[in-house]
């Protein structure tokens, strides 16, 4: 190796095919890298003429850090977890996970940590006690408008668009938007999606509908009712939503998707459990894991400079579609409540 410069990291990294980050822990005897890997990494670092440095210290490990209070999301939440682990299994990283919303725990895993990913609505000032510590992070789920922090996300926005326009290709013209409790913020971005949609076509109606999602449904049914607005198909903010939906509409003799179609979001393990089976919004939470944790581990070996700015990566989603959607019968067919016969097709 006369003659050439020290040999780094990076370099070692580029021969064996994985991350510096992983080179750099295995080097350093952390954990979490394969005996074999370890070995692979050990002859390669040998046979370039590299040279451990004295002052290698401090944490190389990964905090995950799950906000514990939302229930919503919970499954969604695992999908990102086993993102992130099978990818941290590919490059031989180390994996902390907590589920908190604690401030102060926030703080004290930036401070022995080499990088954190936060998952769910984290408090702003928790966000910023962690980001002060400068150690690099990456956001999983929205942030505040042009907030300085990476983010991974999936399409909320074009999702509702690509569902209102999916209906209105099967004919549907009366639709309504299922919010439940409006408070989070990707529901609002799926109707502000569906709204932009069906904005398009002057014989499209969008209804929203709000309530507290314990037993609040037919009471937002029946108000809808009153105002003689019966629509053909149901867009629902999340699938546990479509399930109450589909419930209901059962339960009064509609028959789905004869005479009325729903469409849920997420993809949940639900959304086949029932029947008919719920076409969805596939959010694709494993691949928002793995995303993720390669973002962050480039921001460990490359830390951003002053003025770079923050990163907004989007991981799309997609429609399934299964027997709870289909095309709207003609003008006419659904305007009165179901007979008691439709009441007994639908309870077989």
């Amino acid at each position: 190796m006369k003659g050439r410069g020290r040999v780094t990291l990076q370099a070692i990294a580029h021969e064996v095919g994985l991350s510096k980050y992983a080179v750099s822990r295995s080097l350093s005897g952390k954990s979490g890298v394969s005996e074999e890997t370890r070995e692979r990494i050990r002859q390669a670092a040998q046979r370039l003429g590299y040279i451990k440095p004295l002052n290698q210290s401090g944490s190389s490990d990964i905090a995950v850090v799950f906000h514990d209070h939302d229930p919503v999301n919970s499954e969604l939440y695992m999908q990102i977890q086993n993102g992130v682990q099978a990818e941290a299994t590919r490059l031989g990283i180390g994996l902390r996970m907590r589920w908190t919303h604690s401030k102060g725990q926030l703080e004290d895993l930036a401070r022995t940590c080499a990088g954190l990913l936060l998952v769910g609505p984290h408090d702003r000032d928790a966000v910023a006690t962690a980001a002060a510590t400068g150690i690099p992070l990456v956001r999983f789920g929205w942030v505040d408008p042009l907030e300085d922090a990476d983010q991974v996300s999936g399409t909320d926005h074009e999702s509702g668009q690509a569902v209102m326009q999916y209906l209105i290709d099967l004919g549907h013209r009366n639709i309504a938007y299922v919010y439940g409790v409006p408070g989070y913020r990707g529901r609002r971005e799926r109707f502000y999606g569906a709204r932009e949609i069906a904005e398009r076509y002057g014989d499209v109606t969008l209804h929203a509908m709000q309530f507290e999602e314990q037993g609040g449904f037919a009471d937002a049914y029946r108000a809808l009712s009153e105002k003689n607005i019966r629509p053909t198909a149901f867009f629902c903010a999340h699938d546990g939503l479509a399930l109450t939906v589909v419930s209901e509409l059962l339960g009064r003799g509609y028959r789905i998707p004869d005479e009325v179609s729903v469409v849920g979001f997420g993809d949940f393990s639900a959304a086949t459990q029932i029947s008919p089976p719920l076409t969805t919004v596939k959010m694709e939470g494993q691949e928002c894991g793995a995303v993720g944790l390669r973002l962050l581990v480039e921001r460990i070996e490359k830390p951003r400079l002053p003025g770079m700015p923050a990163r907004r990566i989007y991981i799309a989603s997609r429609i399934i579609e299964r027997r709870s959607s289909g095309r709207c019968r003609p003008s006419g067919e659904n305007e009165s409540e179901p007979s008691p016969r439709d009441q007994s097709v639908a309870a077989r």
